[in-house]
């Protein structure tokens, strides 16, 4: 593992008057870049050959306009460990911002926790932890911190017997008043992304499954290792959180929810027509396609951020040096015994892919303007530079 040792090093040949933020060409990049700019700090994006347009065309800096001031390109992604390519990286004096796109392709995580030398903002080993079937990971994270998420019945590769998985499934619709659960296998083609169904029965698993392993949108060895756990029946909110090690102080930055292909359109139909598509063998696909901005009431917000210093403190405890920067918890706020509860089924443990956090009040409520998580994260790096305190946020 890259180390704080490792860290000074590098920093040392860096000149910190010409700092460069550098991103993968996808995910969250845009918002990075634009966030770097203003903060007056030049950019660079690392972008495969054929997937470079938005950065090295649409989005390029040219005099007044643009955000992304120098691409690499290279023939998959994975070629950012390549010597040459770090070697580039570190000229330009980069510190690099990760995020679930930067990690999805690469299979094994130790190339990245130990062979990527170019600092990171943030905690390097974090995007791991989201991996629901890692030794230490965000459930495990999410129990410690005495944070409610949804009961799970099958953990994330927990090998179960197929009479084992059926006593499990019968014991919840028996017991839960057959309230429904989610199946949360990942896709047959982009493995980072979501082939999520769900149960209302039983049986539904193993037809469902079934259909969806035929249509090629998901495989067996993913049905296999997919976490199944309660369906939270609430609102849908993602707190978007920033803790800045700097100041040791948690932001709220902003709120949002997922849109979803085809499920969002799905639901603008009319009942009868869902029920005679659903009859006709139609089945809503569950597949993140971006996000929209959301709001809660007051109430709720001092609730949002005991959750979000309970994860902090916790991570602390059991990663050091813990998590620090862009985080989000994902969830949904529920109804219980006539009280309102958020439950937290999901983890980003890095900058989400939410650019609309930007035009929820929160972060304005702190900094007069709202702020999006690009001008947040330029905003830590300027003030750790001012502070001569870089090496203590970056990874």
């Amino acid at each position: 593992m890259i180390n704080a040792k490792d860290i000074l090093v590098i920093l040392k040949d860096y000149d910190l008057k010409k700092i460069s933020i550098g991103v993968l060409g996808g995910h969250s990049a845009l918002d990075v870049c634009r966030g770097a700019k203003k903060y007056g700090f030049k950019t660079v994006a690392i972008c495969q050959r054929g997937r470079e347009k938005t950065y090295a065309k649409y989005y390029k800096t040219r005099g007044e306009k643009g955000c992304v001031d120098e691409v690499i390109l290279v023939d998959k992604f994975l070629d950012i460990t390549k010597k040459e390519v770090q070697e580039k990286l570190r000229k330009l004096n980069t510190i690099f911002i990760h995020n679930r796109y930067f990690w999805v392709y690469f299979k094994d995580y130790s190339d990245i926790e130990n062979n990527f030398r170019v600092p990171i903002f943030g905690l390097r080993q974090g995007v791991k932890l989201e991996e629901r079937d890692q030794p230490l990971n965000q459930y495990m994270i999410l129990e410690k911190a005495g944070i409610r998420m949804p009961r799970i019945i099958r953990k994330g590769g927990e090998k179960l017997s197929e009479t084992e998985l059926r006593r499990r499934l019968d014991h919840h619709f028996d017991q839960m008043k057959r309230l429904p659960l989610l199946v949360k296998a990942n896709e047959a083609i982009r493995s980072y992304e979501r082939a999520f169904f769900v149960i209302t029965k039983t049986d539904d698993y193993f037809t469902k499954s079934a259909e969806m392993i035929k249509g090629g949108e998901t495989t067996q060895a993913n049905v296999d290792n997919a976490v199944i756990e309660e369906f939270i029946i609430g609102a849908q909110v993602n707190l978007n959180f920033f803790y800045s090690a700097i100041n040791d102080e948690l932001e709220l930055l902003g709120t949002d929810s997922r849109r979803q292909t085809s499920m969002d359109g799905f639901l603008r139909l009319d009942a009868k027509t869902q029920t005679d598509l659903l009859n006709q063998g139609y089945k809503p696909s569950m597949i993140e396609t971006g996000h929209y901005a959301v709001t809660m009431k007051e109430s709720l917000v001092e609730k949002a951020y005991d959750l979000g210093e309970k994860f902090v403190a916790t991570m602390k405890k059991e990663v050091p040096p813990g998590l620090f920067g862009p985080f989000a918890l994902q969830g949904a706020v529920a109804a219980f015994e006539g009280k309102e509860e958020f439950v937290i089924f999901d983890v980003s443990m890095r900058i989400p892919g939410s650019p609309g956090t930007a035009f929820t009040p929160y972060s304005g409520y702190l900094y007069a303007d709202s702020m999006s998580y690009g001008e947040r994260i330029a905003m830590e790096i300027k003030d750790a530079i001012k502070s001569k305190k870089l090496a203590k946020i970056l990874t």
